[in-house]
């Protein structure tokens, strides 16, 4: 048996996921805010809306040179774009 796999799972991948949940957690305590709520300043949510328009952006691109039948390197960077900015956009903080 590894080490890793003794005891119970982990729940977060890293201490300051754990550290986030926890400060999230005590910020709802008391209020009507579920404790799963995702809360985000308003900076940070323009910020979020930002990055999934351009995402939307070049995801029609890529939609757009498809059915154009572009080349395989347009599509390739297309994608590869769409991925990035993918990444990016799962960015919370």
């Amino acid at each position: 048996m590894v080490d890793s796999e003794r005891g119970r799972r982990r729940k977060y991948c890293k201490r300051s996921c754990r550290q986030r949940a926890y400060e999230q957690r005590t910020l709802v305590e008391g209020t009507s805010i579920p404790e799963d709520a995702i809360i985000l300043s308003p900076t940070e949510a323009a910020d979020l809306g930002d990055r999934m328009f351009a995402l939307r952006c070049a995801a029609e691109d890529l939609t757009t040179a498809l059915g154009e039948k572009a080349d395989r390197s347009t599509i390739t960077d297309l994608a590869a774009e769409v991925l990035r900015l993918a990444h990016e956009a799962e960015r919370l903080r």
